[in-house]
């Protein structure tokens, strides 16, 4: 009775303090799952029964062979039949950047032959059939057929002393699944990226117009001006494709900061050519530039997942029809009234107005992005976008207001 007494009492100031914790992410394949463990060395060392802690930094050097065959015997996927998994420890490194120090594993469990990768038990006993106190949470990071990726994992439960393995099953969902999920995003995202939006529409605000030197003159026909719509949505669609498919499969890298400064660049370029002649006839062109800019920035959102190269290439295509599907959407519902009112003297006033709003976006957005200064204009940029059907219903009624002015005064010319 006293060792019972003195085990809890054990057990209940183990708990009072605060014990590091493992975890383990798994990744499906089509054909493996894989699992990133991250190991507390402070536990570990409980259960491995090494000095780890004595120096921390040469605990791979030291114990490199020992800890991948440990870790291996501590994790037995098995079939539902049975039959056990094959376990590779494929890699180790350490965090040692802050407390509590970790040990990070990455394994590949491949199942036996004829067996499902996606039901199986997980059996796992690292450290918790050691410490008593220590608990593994196990979650799902990458699943592309139930659509659990892009930083949002589901977790599965959690391991312990008493609990050392949890049936797994995954067998629900699809491709498909996987694929409209990513297709909303791409959609979100676009919906969400105004500054990738304003560059587009700033671009188009010229479109109806005739270049006559160095200003914009007389309407072009419909006919004229669908055309070059077309031709602008479209080069930038195959610019921004290209740099997205590059950098999605990990070909194409650059940093962050210069890609966003440039986007500011394009949005302020086009802004100064709607005022003004600039570039006329050559939009196509300058979209199809600025869109392998604005591609490697809608790329950051697809940084690597753990997919097969399969899932990745769906990934990338879902994700890039869900921004189409967006812009021909925002397009559509903004060109015709953009079209008809080219043929009022009002649409001066909507074209300049617009492009200065633009400039004046772009260089705030300049001013932050690559010097940190803070935009004030961001606030009305993101209020504006939020209350996108707001705009196209006065853009709608400003037009009509426009067009029945127009031809009132037509009227009133004739005897």
């Amino acid at each position: 009775m006293k060792r019972l007494l003195l085990l809890l009492l054990s057990i209940v100031t183990l708990q009072a303090h605060d014990v590091p914790g493992s975890a383990v992410a798994l990744d499906f394949h089509p054909d493996s799952v894989s699992a990133e463990l991250t190991l507390p060395l402070q536990e570990l060392e409980l259960s491995f029964k090494q000095p780890l802690l004595d120096n921390p930094a040469s605990v791979i050097e030291r114990y490199k062979p020992q800890l991948q065959s440990y870790i291996a015997e501590h994790i037995q996927p098995m079939a539902p039949d049975g039959r056990p998994w094959a376990v590779e420890v494929a890699e180790m490194k350490l965090q040692l950047g802050s407390a509590p120090f970790d040990l990070i594993a990455e394994v590949r469990m491949t199942p036996p032959p004829g067996a499902s990768p996606r039901k199986f038990c997980f059996n796992y006993s690292i450290i918790n059939h050691e410490v008593m106190t220590h608990r593994a949470m196990v979650f799902v990071r990458n699943d592309w057929d139930t659509a659990v990726f892009s930083g949002h994992p589901e977790t599965l439960g959690m391991l312990q002393f008493v609990v050392t393995g949890m049936d797994i099953d995954r067998s629900r969902g699809s491709w498909t699944q996987g694929f409209r999920s990513v297709f909303r995003h791409g959609i979100q995202h676009i919906s969400e990226g105004t500054d990738h939006l304003l560059f587009l529409l700033v671009l188009l605000l010229p479109a109806p117009l005739l270049a006559a030197g160095k200003r914009w003159s007389d309407p072009v026909g419909v006919k004229t001006t669908v055309m070059r719509l077309l031709k602008i949505v479209s080069a930038f669609t195959l610019g921004h494709s290209l740099t997205l498919a590059l950098a999605g499969l990990g070909w194409l890298r650059l940093p962050s900061q210069p890609v966003e400064v440039m986007i500011a660049v394009s949005i302020l370029v086009s802004a100064v050519h709607a005022i003004r002649p600039w570039f006329a006839g050559k939009e196509a062109w300058i979209a199809i530039g600025f869109g392998l800019i604005h591609g490697l920035a809608f790329a950051s959102t697809l940084e690597s997942q753990g997919f097969s190269t399969w899932h990745l290439a769906l990934n990338i295509l879902a994700f890039n029809l869900g921004i189409e599907a967006m812009q021909l959407f925002v397009v559509l519902c903004l060109a015709p009234w953009l079209v008809l009112l080219s043929r009022t003297k009002a649409y001066a006033v909507i074209r300049i107005g617009g492009a200065i709003f633009a400039g004046v976006a772009a260089l705030g957005w300049i001013a932050e992005r690559g010097l940190g200064w803070p935009n004030p204009i961001e606030h009305a940029v993101t209020a504006l976008a939020a209350h996108g059907w707001w705009i196209v219903a006065i853009l709608a009624a400003a037009t009509l207001l426009a067009l029945l002015m127009n031809k009132s005064k037509q009227a009133a010319v004739i005897p």
